[in-house]
């Protein structure tokens, strides 16, 4: 068969497929990866500036972590997590000490670990598991979780509750109970919400979905301090911006604060589904057995991934090289025609456009072989591999320049 049959056959099926389009209609059908480099159905050649959301930091197809899964795929991929298996612990215990850090208060002289770890599969999981247990270590009619507007934290219905977008809300509402919303980074709007019916504070350090938003270190010191002074847990939700991506192994860690709940995703597994909560070992310690679970939550497949990423971060400081990117990339952005701003941290920002374009300018860079997402409807966002190259950030401003130049005035 000629690659002409193979690539029309190919567009068949991305016209036929039949499945929901939760995602609207998919423009290109991706069939390999490396590092920051994808390929089409057609062999057509892009850069990926989104990196599956801030999942792909390694790189895609990374051979390290491909071997990784590989092998333990050949040993045991699943058992019940009734037993405990090779790989997990060492990804707790490594979760452990990059939340808490060197020298932090939250260690101890014995070096013993500071928290425990639940693993899942995906943040949305991540952040319904952080509900729960802030319900269930408070207690005593504390249940009501305050999350910020303009925040994002799954779409399972708790989750979704939790995202300060009610648009999102109102295709599925009712709601479940106990989810309030205070504006961001101002805490006045934040204690007029604080009551007896709370149980946590959740927040995302930098916001994602909501546009790139970064918090200020005066917000969050105060939402620590407001949690300690009303006895409520202080969680962050670093599913996003969680390993290595901002600059830091946590954004949190930015703001010099010590959070008793940490939700990480995305990045774990590069690509293979793996979540991880973290919570302080006396908060962690309400959770009996059968108050929660997940059948493949920490498999040995995935906990394998997660094993080696962790270990590739660590060995190659990809704190360091996100931070060198993101001052690349910032300054590059800031130097486009039509970009009036760059906010974000590290490898993840946003580029604020002279107007509500961005839809065009992510299409007409996509056409161009370039992947990068119109975040709201006056951004973009880029999330590219923390290993992406200064080539590949020169190659991608250079098309998003021209693409920008071309876009009629709004």
């Amino acid at each position: 068969m000629s690659n002409h049959a193979i690539n029309m056959g190919a567009d068949a099926e991305l016209a036929r497929c039949p499945i929901m389009p939760t995602y609207g209609a998919p423009s290109v059908m991706f069939v390999r990866g490396q590092g920051t480099e994808l390929w089409d159905s057609q062999g057509k050649r892009y850069l990926d500036f989104v990196g599956g959301l801030a999942v792909q930091s390694l790189g895609h197809a990374n051979p390290e972590v491909a071997e990784a899964i590989s092998e333990q795929a050949m040993t045991l991929t699943q058992v019940s997590n009734y037993w405990a298996t090779e790989h997990a612990h060492h990804v707790a215990l490594q979760l452990d000490r990059h939340i808490t850090g060197s020298g932090s208060s939250y260690g101890s002289d014995s070096g013993s670990p500071s928290g425990q770890v639940f693993f899942c599969n995906s943040g949305a999981e991540a952040n319904e598991l952080a509900f729960k247990l802030a319900r269930k270590y408070t207690g005593s009619g504390q249940y009501e979780i305050l999350t910020a507007m303009g925040s994002f934290h799954g779409r399972t219905l708790a989750a979704l509750a939790a995202c300060g977008q009610p648009h999102k809300h109102e295709p599925f509402e009712p709601m479940p109970s106990g989810f309030h919303h205070f504006k961001r980074d101002e805490p006045d709007s934040l204690e007029e919400l604080l009551s007896s019916s709370t149980a946590a504070i959740h927040v995302e350090p930098v916001q994602g979905e909501g546009g790139v938003w970064p918090s200020n270190k005066a917000f969050m010191s105060r939402v620590q301090e407001l949690s300690s002074e009303n006895k409520v847990l202080f969680m962050v939700d670093e599913v996003q911006s969680g390993l290595c991506r901002t600059g830091k192994w946590f954004a949190f860690q930015h703001f010099g604060v010590e959070p008793d709940v940490v939700c990480i995703a995305k990045a774990l597994g590069n690509g293979f589904p793996i979540a991880a909560v973290w919570a302080r070992a006396e908060i962690a310690s309400a959770f009996q057995a059968g108050d929660h679970g997940s059948t493949y939550g920490g498999n040995p497949l995935g906990t394998a991934a997660a094993r080696k990423v962790l270990e590739i971060m660590e060995r190659d400081k990809y704190p360091q090289k996100a931070a060198t990117l993101g001052d690349v990339l910032s300054d590059a952005l800031g130097n486009l025609p039509r970009v009036l701003s760059v906010r974000g941290m590290g490898g993840m920002l946003a580029a604020e456009l002279d107007g509500e374009i961005s839809a065009d300018i992510a299409a007409k860079a996509t056409q161009n072989g370039l992947l990068v997402n119109p975040i709201t409807p006056t951004a973009i966002r880029l999330t590219p591999p923390l290993s992406t190259s200064h080539d590949h950030v020169d190659e991608a401003m250079s098309i998003l320049k021209g693409v920008l130049h071309a876009q009629p005035p709004s």
